[in-house]
């Protein structure tokens, strides 16, 4: 309580929804990660497709899933190499970073053979990019580089193909300017900040992305949007603006059920679907709003 909430013109590339809004966008979504990947790694990267906000359910139905932000896919094929990039902005200092890493490298790795499918030299490389807006070891280091290693014998290569990179956007030993300019960009996204080519067209693209009306529309489904257009007579545009943000959401975990769908365009209440509206945005997956949903049809019954 008591918090101001950003506008969009505020935002930083560190803040999740300006990050999600602009590796999605078809336009500009392929050079604004490419922009981040080849900045912060130091190395050209080839081919990819963009996925931002992807849902992973457990093994079990029973075990939890995960929401990585954006997923970078690199590659074709196995022959050609291919990359996964988990690209994760954490602004949150109450977790622990590590384990929760750890797990979310557990369930995408889950995800990438077939039942039955023997050959793990298939498995893909992957990179857990983790930025952070602190010190995660109290070193010093813009960039630390974490990897399996043998503690007996250091020097031999275990090449599992995983890696952890974690950039803190205060940091000032190891990386170069290059790194440092932009990591303090993605913190303090600011004219100001711009101070070479990389940071120049990363500001050029999330100026174009603020400026674009589906951006600022999607922005309202925050949870501020229970306090647009509160007049009566606005009653019915706001119901139906208030199921297309519903729907909208959930299409974040994946296709929404034409049955789910006539569920929530079947109420009337706009003080239901006010709440729904925030459920949606909470939810882990269209079953656990659906349960939500059931609790508010009947209230409206």
């Amino acid at each position: 309580m008591g918090k101001t909430k950003k506008t969009l013109e505020e935002m930083d590339v560190m803040d999740d929804f300006l990050v999600n809004a602009a590796a999605l966008d078809q336009e500009l979504g392929e050079e604004f990660c490419r922009l981040i990947l080849e900045t912060l790694l130091q190395r050209q990267i080839g081919k990819i497709h963009i996925t931002a906000q992807k849902t992973l359910q457990g093994i079990l139905p029973e075990k939890r899933g995960i929401r990585m932000d954006v997923e970078i896919l690199e590659g074709e094929d196995q022959e050609s190499g291919v990359n996964i990039y988990d690209l994760e902005p954490h602004l949150r200092k109450d977790m622990n970073v590590p384990k929760h890493n750890r797990f979310y490298q557990a369930v995408i790795d889950s995800r990438q053979l077939a039942s039955g499918d023997r050959e793990f030299d298939k498995l893909p490389n992957l990179y857990i990019v983790t930025i952070l807006n602190y010190d995660i070891f109290g070193k010093g280091y813009m960039k630390y580089c974490v990897h399996n290693h043998c503690e007996e014998v250091p020097e031999v290569d275990y090449e599992d193909g995983l890696t952890f990179l974690y950039f803190n956007t205060g940091g000032t030993r190891g990386g170069n300017e290059a790194i440092r300019a932009l990591l303090t960009y993605l913190q303090d996204s600011r004219k100001e900040n711009v101070v070479d080519e990389a940071t120049d067209r990363l500001h050029r693209l999330i100026t174009k992305v603020k400026e674009k009306p589906e951006v600022k529309l999607e922005y309202m489904k925050f949870e501020d949007i229970i306090y647009w257009e509160k007049k009566d007579s606005y009653k019915e545009g706001r119901e139906s603006a208030y199921r297309e943000m519903i729907i909208t959401l959930l299409q974040a975990h994946g296709e929404v059920p034409s049955d789910l769908r006539d569920k929530i365009n079947a109420i009337e209440d706009t003080g239901i679907l006010e709440e729904l509206v925030k459920k949606a945005a909470s939810a882990a997956g269209t079953e656990e709003f659906e349960a939500a949903l059931q609790q508010y049809s009947s209230q409206e019954e």
